[in-house]
Order: C-alpha cells, then sequence, then structure tokens
C-alpha cells in the first residue's frame, strides 16, 4: 500500500488522509450477512494483481491461503514495487524501500503457505501507473491466459494506483476470457457501513477459517516498512497504523464481481 500525503489543510482534501471509520462500526454493522459467500475456484491457477507489495495481502491474504491450502497454482503480479510509500524519508531511499518491500513480500507469501506461487514485478513507477496503464493490460493479457480466476485491487478505492491497476485487470481479463473480482483496500477507511457510494449489490464474502485468518495475520506482520516507523521522523511513520490494520484482520474478506 501507498499513501498519497500532503502537508497541513491538504491532507485532508483526500478521503484517504482523513480520519477513518473506526473498526468497531463495520464489525457493528449488519449488511455482512447479507452479502454471498464467493466461491473460489477448486482447480487451476489464480493470478493476484496487486499495485503495491501488501496491497494483495491486506485485501485477499485469507483467499490466498486457502487456495494454497487447495493446491492451486498462485501467480502474484505486483505492478510497482511501493518504492513511493515514504517519499520524504531520509533514512530509506526509494531504491532500498523497492528491494525490502519485494523481500516483504516473499515473507508474507511464505506464511500464507503460498512460498511456491510465481511473483512477477512490472516494475512501474508508483504513483504513475495510470500513465502506464495500457502497458500493464497486454502484460497482463498473457498473465491471465487460461487462469481461473484473477483478483485485482476495486477500481473504486479512491487511490489512483490501485484504481488504474484494476482496471488495467478488467481490460486483460475480459481480453481473456478470465473470471475477474476486485478487493477494497482504502475504501474501509473512508467508507461507512452501508455506504451508498459502495456497490454492496456487487459485493461478496469470503470467510476465513481460523487457519486462513491466522496466516494472513502472520503474513500482515512481515510488512515492516509498512506498519513500523521507519524512523523518528513524520516522513517515516508508519503508512499502516493498528486502526488501519484492524479493517484487513477481520475473519473474512470482500470482494466485487
Amino acid at each position: 500500500m501507498s499513501a498519497v500525503r500532503g502537508p497541513g489543510s491538504e491532507e485532508h482534501a483526500d478521503p484517504i488522509q482523513a480520519p477513518g471509520t473506526d473498526e468497531e462500526r463495520w464489525r457493528a454493522w449488519d449488511g455482512w450477512e447479507r452479502l454471498p459467500e464467493f466461491t473460489l475456484p477448486r482447480a487451476g491457477r489464480v493470478v493476484v494483481v496487486a499495485a503495491h507489495p501488501d496491497d494483495e495481502v491486506l485485501g485477499v491474504g485469507g483467499a490466498v491461503a486457502r487456495l494454497a491450502d487447495a493446491g492451486l497454482g498462485i501467480t502474484v503480479v505486483s505492478v510497482t514495487d511501493g518504492e513511493g510509500s515514504h517519499p520524504g524519508s531520509t533514512v530509506v531511499s526509494p531504491r532500498r524501500l523497492a528491494r525490502l518491500r519485494a523481500r516483504e513480500l516473499l515473507a508474507a507469501l511464505d506464511e500464507l503457505g503460498a512460498a511456491r506461487a510465481e511473483v512477477v514485478r512490472l516494475k512501474v513507477p508508483d504513483t504513475a501507473v495510470k500513465d502506464h496503464e495500457d502497458r500493464i493490460a497486454r502484460e497482463l493479457a498473457g498473465l491471465v491466459s487460461g487462469a481461473a480466476l484473477c483478483l485485482a485491487p476495486w477500481t473504486g478505492d479512491v487511490h489512483g494506483d490501485h484504481e488504474a491497476a484494476g482496471r488495467a485487470a478488467r481490460e486483460a481479463t475480459r481480453a481473456a476470457g478470465v473470471p475477474c473480482a476486485l478487493y477494497p483496500v482504502w475504501m474501509w477507511r473512508w467508507a461507512e457501513p452501508g455506504d451508498t457510494r459502495v456497490p454492496w449489490h456487487r459485493a461478496f464474502r469470503v470467510p476465513l477459517p481460523p487457519t486462513a485468518h491466522a496466516r494472513k495475520r502472520a503474513a500482515v506482520d512481515r510488512f515492516d516498512t509498512q506498519i513500523r516507523p521507519l524512523g523518528p521522523a513524520p516522513e517515516d511513520a508508519a503508512v499502516l497504523p493498528p486502526d488501519e490494520l484492524a479493517h484487513h484482520l477481520r475473519p473474512w474478506e470482500v470482494l466485487f464481481v
């Protein structure tokens, strides 16, 4: 995950930077039971697209654990290396951050039981995915060919990189005739239970058995550069503090179809 940061009052011009919805409100929502269960494929290969390393684990890490347990092949596509998550840092350079995040992803996949997953890094510049959308769609077209399912970021997530990656995945899967489901990441922060901006009529739940849930928690903990400060300066603060992580550690996940 990468967040766009802004100084002073400009921070809250972006809903991602505004104070978010408390997870207790989400947990108390009576709408969860109205979401039908999503049926994961039982065989074949699943392609998981992420705008930044950690998006796939936050959004569908539990689903990946379930797929790995079922013996499916998994291809993880990192569109960017996430080098832009701390643009003002004097502690870690963007180049080093890219290397660290790539290693964190491998460690997280190992926690999910998906150590044998194929990882493809497209190395698109972080925060500039929209400018490379056509190229990403072309590269994804070959990667999704013959897959049983593609999981990609939701195109309404209110994060430019997430939305562009999702659009590219949708284009590639339509051309290949492959089912595609989209996972939200930042939505849990800016939206509210029952929010009319969210297409709940297209939403499905992916329940996480205790083993998959525990594996997801362990996988999320591998992203040191995102969940812990890089240093004492404000520019090195954690992108994913505990109140944000809480949205992604429920015993279920949500997909839009």
